[in-house]
C-alpha cells in the first residue's frame, strides 16, 4: 500500500484530532486540536478542498480564541456534577 504525501498529512491530522479527544483538560484538548486543524488546513490546500480549508480555519480561530481566554482567565469552564 502506497500512501501519498497528502494522504500522510491527512492521517497525521486525523490522529492528532483523535488524540485531542482523550485530553483530560481543556487547554490540552484545544492546543492539540488547534495543531490538528492547522494541519487539516494544509491538507485541504494540498488537495484543493475548499470546505476543509474553510471549516478548519474557523476551528483554528475558535481554538486560538478559547486558548487566549483560558490564559487570561476570563473564560470559565463548567463541569457537570
Amino acid at each position: 500500500m502506497v500512501v501519498s504525501f497528502a494522504e500522510l498529512v491527512g492521517y497525521i491530522a486525523l490522529l492528532l484530532n483523535l488524540y485531542s479527544m482523550s485530553a483530560k483538560n481543556e487547554r490540552k484538548l484545544r492546543l492539540v486540536s488547534l495543531v490538528a486543524n492547522l494541519i487539516y488546513v494544509f491538507y485541504g490546500i494540498m488537495i484543493s478542498a475548499t470546505p476543509i480549508i474553510a471549516g478548519c480555519t474557523v476551528a483554528v480561530l475558535l481554538h486560538a480564541y478559547r486558548l487566549y481566554k483560558l490564559k487570561s482567565n476570563t473564560y470559565e469552564t463548567h463541569t457537570i456534577s
